[in-house]
């Protein structure tokens, strides 16, 4: 499956748009973490397991928005776009969407 941030996907011709896909996760903080990221914060600098942790959460929101693409018999999936907010205290979602589409076969 591809897709892109773009409205397009190079080469080829868009022949049918599929709508809206999306997939999401919710990612709580781990306290071994939490207890990490609070020693970091007085000091500064990345806190790398909270990275860890956002870019697996986002893998896992994008897999679920191919996943809901293949089941429209989607070809790729454009205009990806991703954002993130707060659900709790200790917990944030990441959400990735974009539109499926069906391409040309040249």
């Amino acid at each position: 499956m591809q897709f892109s941030t773009t409205p397009d996907i190079p080469a080829k011709r868009i022949t049918e748009n599929l709508g809206i896909v999306a997939g999401n996760v919710v990612q709580s903080k781990h306290i071994g973490r939490d207890l990490m990221a609070g020693l970091k914060g007085l000091v500064g600098g990345e806190i790398a397991g909270y990275t860890e942790m956002l870019a697996d959460a986002r893998d896992v929101a994008i897999a679920r928005m191919v996943d809901e693409a293949k089941k429209r018999n989607a070809d790729a999936i454009i205009n990806v776009r991703f954002t993130t907010s707060n659900i709790m205290a200790n917990a944030s979602e990441i959400l990735a969407y974009g539109t499926a589409v069906k391409l040309a076969e040249d």
